[in-house]
């Protein structure tokens, strides 16, 4: 297992809104040996996940998996604003010496992309051989792909849109108001919001998964009960297990990068010819049954991608079938990935 590791940038770094962060702590995870040969894969996770992509895509990323620190140098970093080790809400403001809660700025996928971009010349990565994630992980391979153009070989992206729609939008906010509507918000501490944190869990997982895997996994067999059914239990579980490792303070502070996510923002307004510009060789993987990113939006990234291949795969997941369904990613990554290469 790979330890986490924190670089400190001691240097002013400006957001994409005016804002200036005195400094940044940046937390990462690498695989691997990194020489004049490596091969580079990085990988960007997704709204609640960490720089241990070891962990969280277990049985893509590992030895003897399809992303092996035996071929490949594997870069994973812990996104701006997050709970994980990277500047984020609970940091210390430098120029308060205390932490920043609800007075930290607001981020959007672009900045997230710039203190990706810190730590890949830091670490000395002159070219990402394959940049890869999912859901608003691809938001940032997206973004990467053109802010850096010479530096990134290819694409990976999954359950994952150009711009972030009105549907995900209302999700996010619908979250927001849960938090917000908890007593404890915007409190001076760790744990304000936590309740309303455990809410937006909730809304959330009905994006994340579907009708059908409700009615799979969560119908009660008996039909006598009229409390405490199965789905209920679900609920609270879930909501109950991210409180206890995540924190509302980034949780609002994401959602809102999410909504800002918008490839032809300040390039000109429209997406066609934006997405026309990423010439990297690409694979983009939809998932049936995902109704937060639905196929519809991979279908027109590979439409408008010049040298995208897309693949649909079946998932009784829906949206968190990109972390679950390694199996069938890997089939589709390896033989994509040793055709582009060769």
């Amino acid at each position: 297992m790979a330890a986490l590791q924190t670089y400190s940038y001691s240097h002013p770094f400006q957001l994409e809104n005016g804002a200036v962060l005195p400094e940044l702590q940046i937390a990462y995870h690498t695989w691997g040996t990194l020489h004049a040969g490596s091969r580079v894969v990085w990988i960007c996770h997704a709204l609640t996940a960490n720089s241990d992509a070891e962990t969280w895509w277990k049985g893509l990323v590992g030895e003897d998996f399809c992303i092996d620190p035996a071929n490949d140098f594997i870069v994973c970093a812990n996104i701006l604003g997050s709970c994980y080790g990277t500047t984020g809400p609970l940091s210390i403001d430098p120029t308060t010496s205390r932490p920043y809660y609800s007075s930290f700025p607001q981020v959007t996928i672009r900045d997230m992309v710039a203190a990706h971009i810190v730590l890949r010349k830091h670490l000395g990565i002159e070219k990402i051989d394959l940049l890869m994630g999912g859901s608003m992980g691809g938001y940032q391979v997206l973004e990467w792909a053109l802010m850096e153009k010479d530096v990134i070989k290819r694409l990976f992206l999954i359950a994952t849109s150009p711009s972030e729609s009105a549907w995900g939008v209302a999700v996010h906010t619908a979250q927001r108001l849960a938090i917000e509507a908890d007593s404890s918000w915007q409190d001076a501490s760790p744990e304000a919001g936590a309740k309303g944190l455990k809410a937006a869990r909730a809304i959330g997982m009905l994006t994340y998964r579907n009708y059908q895997t409700f009615q799979e996994k969560q119908t009660d067999p008996d039909p006598e009960k009229i409390d405490d059914f199965r789905a209920s239990s679900y609920l609270n579980y879930q909501g109950d297990k991210l409180v206890k490792r995540f924190n509302a303070y980034s949780y609002w502070l994401l959602t809102k990068a999410m909504d800002s996510h918008h490839l032809a923002r300040k390039r000109g307004g429209d997406l066609i010819q934006t997405l026309a510009m990423i010439t990297q060789p690409t694979l983009i993987i939809g998932i049936l049954g995902d109704i937060l990113c639905p196929p519809d939006e991979q279908r027109f990234m590979a439409a408008h991608m010049p040298d995208a291949q897309l693949v649909e795969i079946e998932s009784t997941y829906g949206h968190d079938g990109f972390i679950i369904e390694t199996t069938q990613i890997t089939t589709h990554l390896r033989d994509w990935y040793r055709h582009t290469v060769e």
